[in-house]
């Protein structure tokens, strides 16, 4: 081991970030070639990140060597097709962003160019029926494609719902038996070198001192090390995402779950519907300026489909990033870098992106300042995407009927985000920029599902010819729907598989 190498990491704060970060430290490293400890509060307690997840999510699990049946049913858990959006375009329609593509590109032009071509032809179904994750989402069906497994079933892509308490808990489990040391304690002070302003302790209420010399933060919105000891900034970012508050609370599940998420716009902000095994996950997202807390909260316990298990929740926040996720000898990871809020399930995907980001950067004591501009230019690329696609949802609408809604859909927005949406409007053209998390059928969904259609064809869609296009569409459409009539319906899959104890 180089006499340079990091031998003592302390991760401050538990929850799904503090635990996810531990697990994929200690399966990454060589067992007692570095030290970990993580210190969380009972006393203070965690803010769940989040029920719902994204595809990335199975690519972590492989890495800890997690068997996934045993996650599932350990976390209570169910699969997750994509997100069905109720009332965004305006109020009465519902369209469905599915996991995968749409249909299968022709001569490497789009699907969805001979999609919006037939279109003008014809009255063609919702471009979700040329999803494999739309169609079996929309008959309550589910299966995991076997390796090696033949279009179209290939093409069904999954994530998971889960309860954020049971896979912290899952993941302590598997970290500590990885030697991962793990310390009950409140922070009480932070002693910082005064030359560097490199954290080297923190001192537990207790007296106890915990040396370090990685810290990764993991305390939340608070941004103990982060912000707290190391004032690193925070961007607002409030003008484009103006909901900056959020009450939750589960219930009884009315039926069989469904494997989808769903988000129903209200008049200002939205509600979630996240179907587990015990229970569904509820909460509704909102802005302060346009709705008062009481009326928020029942607002969201109006419409609940079964019976609340719990009162409800609140949080506040605010829509942004630290403008620094590694400053010194810290890095943040969760909400105590940023927070975008969870319109499309990607806050534990955000924590995935840190962590994978710091093992392919991680430092030695000397800090070279090299990696941590790397991984804060990289952690800003990843918010600004996420940010930016969860914007095109508010901008992206027809309602007028709330002030709220006339905010968003007459707001101005960065530039990146207006130059797609020129581009979208032009000939319906979508490109994926470098390491953009939502690829290019994740925008289509969106901008057809909220009725942005584009005032002309590409070119390039022309040269094929109509006839031959319109014959592949029919037997993608047919071959969809056969293959999902022939998969198990969701909950029998889950009880057969991976049913919780």
């Amino acid at each position: 081991m180089s006499e340079h190498a990091i031998r003592k990491v302390v991760v401050v704060g538990g929850g799904t970030a503090g635990w996810m970060a531990a697990a994929a430290l200690s399966t990454c490293v060589p067992r007692g070639s570095i030290d970990i400890e993580l210190i969380e509060s009972d006393e203070i307690g965690t803010v769940g990140v989040g029920e719902a997840t994204i595809p990335p999510l199975l690519t972590f699990n492989q890495m800890l060597g997690i068997n996934e049946d045993e996650f599932v049913a350990a976390t209570k858990g169910t699969f997750k097709l994509g997100i069905e959006f109720v009332d965004w375009g305006a109020i009465g329609d519902r369209y469905f962003h599915p996991f995968g593509s749409h249909g299968a590109d022709i001569n490497s032009i789009p699907f969805h160019q001979f999609y919006l071509r037939e279109s003008r032809r014809r009255s063609l179904p919702d471009i979700r029926e040329w999803s494999m994750s739309a169609v079996a989402a929309s008959l309550g069906r589910f299966a995991r494609p076997a390796a090696g497994a033949r279009l179209p079933l290939s093409q069904l892509v999954y994530a998971f719902h889960f309860d954020a308490g049971l896979y912290a808990a899952f993941l302590r489990k598997h970290a500590e038996g990885k030697g991962v040391q793990r310390s009950e304690g409140r922070i009480v002070d932070v002693l910082q070198d005064g030359e560097s302003g490199h954290v080297q302790s923190v001192t537990l209420a207790d007296g106890r001192r915990v040396e370090g010399e990685l810290f990764i933060d993991c305390s939340g919105f608070r941004g103990l090390l982060i912000e707290g000891a190391l004032a690193s900034g925070y961007e607002d970012w409030s003008r484009w995402l103006p909901c900056d508050r959020a009450a939750a609370v589960p219930c009884a599940l009315p039926g069989p779950p469904d494997p989808f998420t769903r988000s129903i716009a209200r008049r200002a902000g939205w509600q979630w519907r996240i179907p587990l095994q015990h229970r569904m996950g509820n909460g509704l997202v909102y802005s302060s300026a346009h709705l008062e807390r009481e009326d928020a909260e029942l607002l969201l316990l109006s419409n609940l489909e079964g019976e609340p298990i719990a009162s409800p929740r609140h949080l506040s926040f605010t829509a942004g990033r630290r403008k620094l996720a590694w400053n010194a000898n810290v890095v943040s990871l969760g909400l105590s870098t940023g927070f975008v809020e969870p319109l499309e399930s990607t806050s534990i995907h955000l924590v995935q992106s840190g962590i994978m980001k710091l093992l392919a950067l991680f430092p030695d004591r000397r800090f070279n300042p090299a990696e941590r501009d790397e991984y804060n230019r990289q952690v800003q690329d990843v918010f600004e995407d996420v940010r930016d696609f969860i914007i095109l949802h508010y901008k992206a609408t027809r309602r007028d009927d709330s002030e709220f809604w006339n905010y968003c859909r007459t707001m101005d927005l960065p530039e990146k985000l207006a130059g797609k949406l020129e581009l979208w409007r032009s000939k319906g053209r979508i490109f994926r920029d470098g390491q953009e998390l939502f690829g290019p059928a994740s925008w289509v969904a969106i901008l057809l599902g909220q009725g942005i259609v584009p005032e002309d064809q590409d070119p390039m869609v022309m040269t094929i010819d109509p006839a031959v296009a319109a014959d592949t569409l029919d037997k993608m459409h047919l071959s969809y729907r056969q293959m999902a009539e022939h998969m198990p319906l969701h909950a029998e899959y889950i009880r057969r598989a991976c049913a919780g104890v």
